[in-house]
């Protein structure tokens, strides 16, 4: 049975160019998202975690086309869809985003400042269901109601509301089409931590009510424990550990993985952490290193770790893998 969401072998590459007297030529690129695969299955939650420029963010804009993939397939419901794009047949492509919506990190920039909160709820019913205008108004009361807003809200403008009311409206304009998959691109990060846990809350009761499934970008370690059941980990555009969530986090196996868990702050004073500090910067992606990206930074690298680059394959069990020549 396929999963929901399939990628594989995803790729994104920039140009990086110079201007000669008479052209610009490019003389090397930018690998920001290189060979990742992962699937999700309906109902699931898969948390895409990593250092910010990592390639978190790329890798979500590729699925929907945001920024068009170099390379790779993204399959929806057993559908390669990357070709849809590229036909630019419009009929074909709402039907796509129809089921797939993103809801972005910063509330405040992706909402319209001269919009009251009623019209861009209506924008994606408006271009997705313009056949039936005169039911635009009770499903912008549901959709206020569902994120825990009052109807009234629907004439004000977002300057009128907090961070974490502007990113419930942000939640409530994704599911305005009733769509099968969210990609929540950060969507807590920008707000105080008991605003955070609220909207948590509310992604875990949409959930669970609606039948959603989510793609959950984020560098918050703890809120991806919450609200994941599968975890990616990336570095420099590679994943380089997937697996469930509690064996994940109780037994990491790449050392990546490992300091990055080490970072999460011990709720309890005096608690035993060791904390893992990794040496020197993340490596520029214009000057990737040869073999294993983290190799430079790791204290148990071998020196296959600088020639070879490993492949992302079974680590404890079908459900868990991991790319490193000497995991822990």
């Amino acid at each position: 049975m396929s999963a929901l969401l399939e990628v594989d072998s995803l790729s994104k590459r920039y140009p990086v160019t110079r201007r000669g007297l008479f052209r610009a030529r490019q003389y090397s690129e930018i690998r920001a998202v290189h060979n990742v695969s992962f699937r999700i299955e309906a109902g699931e939650t898969l948390g895409l975690v990593g250092e910010s420029g990592c390639g978190k963010t790329t890798t979500a804009r590729a699925i929907l086309n945001l920024v068009e993939p170099s390379e790779g397939v993204v399959r929806f419901q057993g559908r390669d869809i990357v070709p849809l794009f590229k036909e630019n047949d419009r009929t074909k492509v709402l039907q796509v985003r129809r089921s797939l919506q993103y809801v972005f990190q910063d509330p405040w920039l992706s909402l319209n400042p001269r919009w009251t909160i009623g019209e861009t709820l209506k924008e994606p019913l408006r271009v997705h269901r313009p056949e039936a205008p005169e039911t635009w108004g009770a499903r912008v009361e549901e959709l206020l109601r569902m994120v825990g807003l009052e109807p009234h809200h629907a004439w004000r403008y977002p300057h009128e509301f907090s961070g974490g009311q502007r990113q419930r409206v942000g939640i409530a304009r994704a599911l305005a089409i009733e769509p099968r998959l969210l990609i929540l691109d950060e969507p807590v990060s920008s707000l105080d931590v008991s605003v955070r846990a609220q909207i948590l809350n509310l992604l875990v009761e949409l959930q669970d009510r609606l039948g959603l499934t989510y793609l959950y970008i984020s560098h918050d370690l703890s809120s991806v424990r919450f609200i994941s059941t599968h975890v990616a980990v990336m570095y420099l555009g590679k994943l380089v550990e997937i697996g469930q969530v509690d064996a994940l986090f109780t037994r990491p196996r790449h050392h990546y993985t490992r300091a990055l868990l080490s970072a999460i702050p011990m709720p309890q004073p005096g608690a035993a952490n060791t904390r893992i500090v990794l040496q020197g910067e993340v490596p520029s992606a214009l000057r990737r290193p040869s073999g294993c990206p983290f190799h430079p930074r790791c204290a148990a690298a071998l020196p296959v770790c600088a020639e070879r680059e490993p492949l992302l394959t079974a680590a404890a069990g079908d459900d868990h893998r991991m790319a490193c020549h000497n995991p822990t």
